[in-house]
Order: structure tokens, then C-alpha cells, then sequence
């Protein structure tokens, strides 16, 4: 049995694991179904998912939008609303890029499990995290995010990755490579998107910069299910947000990766920098204020 089976096998299991635990949650809180509108939700997955599938990352847009339509009132639901509504659709993106860019499969596989192991450790700590201190990380955690994105829209990222034809690591590379995926696993339970800072970690250490796509979006795929055990059984997630996104999401994905075959995204990522800026400013001064 080949190693890439081996991960596909993995996605299998993980997609089966976390519908199980997110379906039984949802039946058993049916009548709470009632914290947000369906259709607008919805919307906001099949937009950010959309452009998730062509690597411009959906954690940091459906922050941004999930604050701007004020769908979820308390950010400490926020961790929880990303990783479950995203899981499924991350899992569907992961099985596409395997099968389409080659990548050394022991690296990706190192990889997947340091990212699910951060994710499982990190789980158990941000989801017992009061709300102020969710608005502060998550504020740094969209500067971050939009820092590395323009980064990458001005070419500065890329410029890193000249030359590079590595589709694996070995050595000090493959040990940084496996400690860099488990603090972005970890991080990833904060709202904090592996994307951006995984395509950056894959540029320094020699990678071709296409052979990010699989590593980030089968690391996402790993460690997303195994992050959500956590976010459900404590409740801090808001149904409706998932339950939309996730509806929305699949179609985004599906009319991404069958009608898109190329378009410019520069303008639209810049749009993106702005407003998650002003996010992220926004909730730094609430986190504060509430510190205070």
C-alpha cells in the first residue's frame, strides 16, 4: 500500500469521524437551531470557499464577513464556527490537490500528523479561552494574516520560492517543516489560517511553491475534524454559521474547481487586506477595552 493511499484513506476516515460527532450534536440541539440565518450564512461559505479552493485561504474572509453581518455575536464562538463549518469543505479540497500535484508523500504525510497533532493540543486550550482574550489573538492573528498576504500579492513570497523544484524534505528541513505544521495546527484552533503562514514556511524551506497547495489543504483536512471534537462537545460553535457555510461552501468549491481555470485575484485580495485590517483593529480595541 502506497503512501498517498495511506492519506487518502486518512481524509476518508476523518470526513466519516466528524460528520458522525457534528450530526449527533446537531440532532441533539435541534431545537436550538434558531442563532442565525441560514440563507445569508450560506451565502458567506459559497463567496469564501469559492476563492479558498484557488488558495487565498477562507478563515481570515469568513472572520471578516461573519463580523461585518454581525452573524456571530460572541467571538468566543468564533474558533469553534471556522474549524467545524470548514471541515468538510477543506476534506474535499484535499482529496482534489493530492490527486493533481506531486508531492513527496512521506513529507506531506510528517506533516499532516504534526498539523493534527498541534490541532488536538490546541483544541483543549482555546476553547477554554474567555472572550477578550479570543478578540486579542484573533486581531494580531488578522494582521498576521493580512501582513503575509500582501507578502505574497506584491510578489515578495514568491521571490522566495525562485528556483524552487523540491517536492520533499529531508534532514533539518524535514524536522523544521514538522514543528513549523504543529505550531500552525495549533494556531489554526485560534481562528489563525494555516494557508498564508504555511505557503511561506514551504517557500523557505526549498519546496516548489505548488506544492503548498496539498500540504496546507490535507493538513487543514487532518487536523480541522480532530480540532472540532473539542469545539462541540463544549458547545462553542454557532450551528446555524456551520450549518450554512458548510451548504454554501460545497457549492463554492464545486464551481470553483469545475468552471475556474484561471482569473486575476490581485484586486480582490488587496480588497481583502483593507477590510481585515479594519477587522482586526476592531477587535483588538474591544479586546482591550474589555481587558481594561
Amino acid at each position: 500500500m502506497n503512501l498517498v493511499l495511506i492519506i487518502q484513506i486518512i481524509l476518508g476516515i476523518c470526513l466519516v469521524y466528524f460528520t458522525i460527532i457534528w450530526l449527533k450534536d446537531l440532532i441533539k440541539n435541534k431545537n436550538k437551531l434558531n442563532d442565525g440565518n441560514l440563507l445569508l450564512s450560506g451565502v458567506i461559505g459559497f463567496v469564501t470557499n469559492f476563492f479558498d479552493t484557488l488558495g487565498i485561504g477562507s478563515y481570515a474572509p469568513t472572520t471578516m464577513l461573519l463580523k461585518l453581518t454581525k452573524y456571530v455575536k460572541n467571538d468566543k464562538l468564533l474558533p469553534g464556527t471556522l474549524t467545524i463549518a470548514c471541515s468538510i469543505l477543506v476534506l474535499t479540497e484535499a482529496f482534489l490537490y493530492i490527486n493533481t500535484v506531486k508531492v513527496e508523500a512521506a513529507t506531506l504525510l510528517l506533516l499532516i500528523i504534526a498539523a493534527a497533532v498541534g490541532s488536538f493540543l490546541g483544541s483543549k486550550f482555546i476553547s477554554r479561552i474567555d472572550e477578550k482574550k479570543i478578540q486579542v489573538m484573533m486581531g494580531f492573528a488578522l494582521i498576521i494574516t493580512a501582513i503575509l498576504m500582501c507578502l505574497s500579492n506584491t510578489g515578495v513570497l514568491a521571490s522566495l520560492g525562485n528556483g524552487n523544484v523540491a517536492v520533499g524534505l529531508t534532514g533539518w528541513k524535514l524536522f523544521i517543516g514538522i514543528l513549523g505544521n504543529f505550531i500552525l495546527g495549533a494556531l489554526m484552533t485560534a481562528g489563525i489560517g494555516l494557508y498564508a503562514p504555511c505557503m511561506a514556511m514551504v517557500y523557505l524551506l526549498g519546496l516548489s511553491p505548488l506544492v503548498a497547495f496539498p500540504i496546507m489543504m490535507a493538513s487543514c483536512a487532518v487536523l480541522m475534524p480532530v480540532a472540532s471534537r473539542e469545539f462541540i462537545k463544549d458547545g462553542n460553535y454557532n450551528r446555524n454559521a456551520t450549518i450554512g457555510i458548510t451548504i454554501g461552501g460545497i457549492l463554492g468549491v464545486f464551481v470553483a474547481v469545475t468552471l475556474v481555470k484561471s482569473m486575476s485575484l490581485t484586486l480582490l485580495t488587496w480588497l481583502v487586506i483593507i477590510v481585515l485590517i479594519y477587522t482586526a483593529i476592531t477587535m483588538l480595541m474591544q479586546g482591550f477595552k474589555k481587558e481594561a
